[in-house]
C-alpha cells in the first residue's frame, strides 16, 4: 500500500464517521492535515539525516491515524481550537508509531503500512532505538501540554510498556491464557486509545465527567479494536492488511481466535490444536493449513461475539456524553470497528 493510498484510507474513515456532518468532516480533515505536517516535521528534527530517514519511515508510509483522530474528536467536547490540542494529537501518534517499531521487532514483521518494516530494512537494533527516539520526542512534546495531562501520559506509557512485557513473558500461574490476553491488550492497545480521547478533552477544557466517559469508551473500543485486528490477521489478505496475513500465527503470537481454539475441547478442532501447539509459531504448509482451519472454526464467531460485547460497552459509555455530531462520530466508529476489513 502506498503512502497516498494509506492517506486516502484515513480520509475515508473520517468521511464514514462524519456522514451528514459536513462541518465536522471538514474540521477533522483540516486538523489531520496539520497533524500530518507536524509529524513529518518531528521526524526531520532528528540531528542526523540518516536517523531522520529511519524515524520518519513509518510516519511517511501513512496509516489510519486513528489515535490523533480520536484526540481531535475528544477535543470537540470542549474548545477544539484550544492550545495544545494539535500537539496532543501528534503525541498520540508518535507513541503509537514507536510501539510499532518495537512490536515489529518482537513479531519479526517484514511489512508495516504496506512498506518494508523498520526492522526488516535497518535491523532490530536500529528499530528498537528509533522507537525509543520517537518515545523521547513524544515526551518532549508532552512537556508543553497541560499539567493535568502529565500523570495521564505517564500512566498510559507505563501501561503500554507493561503490556508489551506481559505479552513477551506470558501468563504466570494461576492466571489463564484468556485472562492474560485481555490484560495484555487492555494495557498494550486500549490504554493509548483511551488516553488519546481523554487528552483531547482535557486540552480542550471539557468537564471531568466528559473526559472520564471518553476514557471508558476508549478502553472498551481499544479492546474491541485489537480483537478485530486478531480476526483480520486470519481472514484478510495481505494486500488489504498492509502486512503479512497470519503473521501473528507464524511467529507464535496467539490472538483471540487461536486462544479460543487452544482453550476449547471440540473434537472438530483437534487437528487445528495440534498445528497450533508449537509456541515458536506455525510456518510453511502447516501455516496454510492452520489458516484455512481457523477461518472456518467456531472460534472466529466467538471472537466476534466478544468484540461485539466490548463495542456495546463503548456505546454505553457514550450515553452520558452531550448529544451532537462528535458523539455520533464516536458511535459510528463502533460500526467501523465491527465491519472493518483492514
Amino acid at each position: 500500500m502506498s503512502a497516498l493510498a494509506a492517506e486516502g484510507r484515513g480520509r475515508s474513515i473520517v468521511t464514514r464517521l462524519t456522514v451528514r456532518e459536513k462541518a465536522l468532516e471538514r474540521r477533522m480533515l483540516r486538523r489531520l492535515e496539520q497533524v500530518e505536517i507536524r509529524l513529518l516535521e518531528c521526524a526531520r528534527e532528528a540531528d542526523d539525516p540518516r536517523l531522520a530517514a529511519v524515524v520518519g519511515h513509518l510516519i511517511a508510509a501513512g496509516g489510519k491515524r486513528m489515535r490523533p483522530l480520536l484526540t481531535l474528536l475528544g477535543a470537540e467536547f470542549g474548545d477544539p481550537q484550544a492550545a495544545g490540542v494539535l500537539e496532543a494529537a501528534v503525541f498520540s501518534e508518535l507513541i503509537h508509531t514507536a510501539s510499532l517499531h518495537h512490536d515489529d521487532v518482537m513479531d519479526e514483521a517484514l511489512i508495516r503500512h504496506g512498506v518494508t518494516s523498520v526492522n526488516a530494512r535497518w535491523g532490530n537494533r536500529v528499530a528498537v532505538r528509533s522507537g525509543n527516539w520517537l518515545l523521547a520526542k513524544a515526551a518532549q512534546l508532552s512537556a508543553g501540554l497541560s499539567t493535568e495531562s502529565v500523570p495521564l501520559q505517564a500512566e498510559a506509557s507505563q501501561r503500554l510498556v507493561q503490556g508489551q512485557l506481559r505479552e513477551l513473558v506470558g501468563p504466570a500461574l494461576p492466571e489463564d491464557r484468556l485472562s492474560h490476553y485481555f490484560g495484555v491488550i487492555s494495557d498494550k492497545s486500549a490504554s493509548l486509545i483511551s488516553l488519546s480521547l481523554r487528552l483531547g478533552a482535557v486540552q480542550a477544557g471539557a468537564p471531568a465527567q466528559v473526559s472520564d466517559a471518553l476514557a471508558e469508551y476508549g478502553e472498551q473500543l481499544g479492546v474491541a479494536f485489537q480483537i478485530s485486528d486478531d480476526v483480520l490477521d486470519i481472514v484478510s489478505p495481505s494486500a488489504d492488511l498492509g502486512k503479512e496475513q497470519g503473521k501473528d500465527l507464524a511467529v507464535g503470537v496467539a490472538g483471540l481466535p487461536v486462544l479460543l481454539v487452544l482453550e476449547g475441547v471440540e473434537p472438530e478442532d483437534d487437528e487445528l490444536r495440534a498445528l497450533l501447539s508449537d509456541p515458536a509459531g506455525v510456518r510453511g504448509d502447516r501455516h496454510v493449513r492452520a489458516l484455512a482451519l481457523l477461518q472456518r472454526s467456531e472460534a472466529m464467531s466467538r471472537a466476534r461475539a466478544l468484540m461485539d460485547g466490548r463495542l456495546a460497552g463503548a456505546r454505553a459509555a457514550l450515553a452520558s456524553l452531550p448529544p451532537g455530531p462528535p458523539r455520533k462520530a464516536l458511535d459510528a466508529l463502533c460500526d467501523f470497528v465491527a465491519t472493518r476489513t483492514a
